[in-house]
């Protein structure tokens, strides 16, 4: 019988076959040194990826889903395929290089407190992401909004912020899902990710379970990983904008449902409401 992985890497992929074969090559050339295993859940994709994956890939598992059952349940489908006492959640669009995983685990080994971490996520210029923050909230939503923006237009404040926040150990109330490291007791713990969160969201949900049950989330400087993000908004915006609201709804409802009606009725009012489903379930599932 295969020896049990000490990692599990799930990914999910929709489409992007370019990006997902870009990514399993750096995970291969990163030269992981804890034993471990990749999970591919395909969710239903039109182009070669998953061909493209069981010819140039062989070593990964490989699911084939026959229709396109969100990014939450396809994370989840995976973690229950997979093996390893660690679980990392990484999507298809990034690039790891050597170390950043090995990095990663090395924070859950030393402290039983954390129970996710989080690198620092650069793009494809090797421009600093903002992938840390808050809990949402109305508040904590205006000032990431806020802080967005600013280092959009690139304002010295906000740049030397984030540089300075991104260059140091901290515990946010959550890291991104696009390369987010976990325990498998603390993924069970929690129920996995929510599947009610079909796109977006789903991180912050899931980090919020794991802080409610004592357990700390960290962002690790010491691990940097390459996310070149971007194709869901580029591909299919509309369809996008419609997942984003149904989760943020949703969110709003779970989390803070006193305030969900307000923001109904503000969606409403500018005349943003997402559909009762979203169009064609298609939305890339790559943030």
């Amino acid at each position: 019988m295969p020896e049990t992985p000490r990692l599990s890497i799930v990914i999910v992929t929709f489409n992007a076959c370019a990006q997902v074969d870009a990514c399993l090559t750096s995970l291969a050339a990163a030269r992981i040194a804890l034993t471990h295993e990749i999970v591919a859940v395909d969710n239903a994709s039109a182009d070669d990826v998953v061909a493209m994956m069981r010819s140039r890939h062989p070593h990964v598992e490989v699911v084939a889903l026959e229709a396109n059952v969100g990014f939450s349940r396809a994370n989840n489908i995976g973690i229950r395929r997979s093996r390893g006492d660690l679980v990392l959640l990484l999507n298809g669009d990034t690039l790891v290089p050597p170390g950043a995983v090995d990095a990663l685990a090395a924070v859950l080994d030393r402290d039983p407190d954390v129970g996710v971490v989080g690198p620092r996520l650069v793009n494809g210029r090797g421009e600093i992401e903002l992938s840390f923050g808050r809990m949402i909230s109305p508040w904590n939503e205006w000032r990431q909004k806020r802080r967005g923006r600013a280092l959009q237009q690139g304002d010295a404040g906000a740049v030397s912020w984030l540089d300075g926040m991104s260059h140091r150990v901290h515990d946010p109330d959550w890291v991104s899902g696009a390369c987010l490291m976990t325990r498998r007791e603390v993924a069970d713990a929690v129920g996995l990710l929510d599947e009610r969160f079909f796109l977006y969201t789903e991180d912050v949900d899931f980090c919020a379970s794991v802080r409610a049950r004592g357990w700390r989330v960290q962002f690790a400087p010491e691990a940097e990983v390459v996310h070149l993000g971007g194709r869901s908004g580029a591909t299919a915006p509309a369809t996008t904008a419609a997942f984003y609201r149904r989760s943020h709804v949703a969110f709003y409802e779970k989390h803070h449902p006193r305030w969900a009606w307000w923001l109904k009725a503000y969606l409403r009012l500018k005349g943003d409401w997402p559909p009762r489903e979203p169009p064609a379930a298609g939305g890339a599932v790559l943030s």
